[in-house]
C-alpha cells in the first residue's frame, strides 16, 4: 500500500455566503470580534497564520448565509485593509474584491480621548481615517483632534 500524505484541509464550499481572505494573521480575532461572529448562528470556519503568496502569512473566515452592511466592511477595512470580500451565491462567485479603507467614519470606534465630548455626552464619534508616513493607519477625532493607532482602537 502506497503512504499518501494529506496536504489540503477540506472545508465544505459555501453555497450562500461570504469569504474575508487576506486578513493579517495577528488581526484575524480582531476581525471576529468586531463583527461579532462568535454570537451568530451560521456556521463560520476560519484559519490564521495560513500560508500565502501575497504576505508571510494570513487569516480566513468563511460564513455561511451572511452578507455585511457597508458598516461592516469599513470595521473589516479598518482591522485589515488588505482583506479581501469575495461574495457567494448558489455556490458562485458573484463579486469579489479588496476593501477599501473610508476617508471617515462614524459611531463604531469610541475615541480614546477621556475628555472628549463622545464620552460624556450622547454625541456620535466621528473620525477622518489616514495613514501616515510610516504606512501606519491612523483615526483623528473630529472633535478633540486627538489621533489613535489601528492597535489603540476600541470598537463600540
Amino acid at each position: 500500500m502506497e503512504n499518501s500524505v494529506q496536504k489540503e484541509l477540506k472545508v465544505s464550499a459555501l453555497e450562500n455566503g461570504t469569504v474575508i481572505d487576506h486578513i493579517p494573521s495577528n488581526r484575524l480575532f480582531t476581525a471576529i470580534k468586531i463583527l461579532k461572529l462568535e454570537t451568530v448562528s451560521n456556521p463560520v470556519y476560519f484559519g490564521t497564520n495560513m500560508n500565502s503568496q501575497k504576505y508571510d502569512s494570513k487569516g480566513i473566515i468563511k460564513i455561511s448565509d451572511r452578507f455585511f452592511s457597508r458598516e461592516e466592511i469599513n470595521k473589516i477595512a479598518l482591522v485589515a485593509p488588505t482583506a479581501t470580500l469575495i461574495e457567494i451565491k448558489n455556490y458562485k462567485v458573484v463579486s469579489k474584491y479588496t476593501v477599501e479603507t473610508p476617508d471617515e467614519i462614524q459611531s463604531f470606534v469610541k475615541c480614546f480621548n477621556p475628555k472628549c465630548i463622545t464620552n460624556y455626552q450622547a454625541v456620535p464619534t466621528k473620525f477622518k481615517v489616514f495613514t501616515d508616513e510610516f504606512g501606519t493607519l491612523k483615526l483623528r477625532c473630529h472633535y478633540c483632534e486627538k489621533t489613535t493607532t489601528q492597535e489603540n482602537m476600541v470598537f463600540q
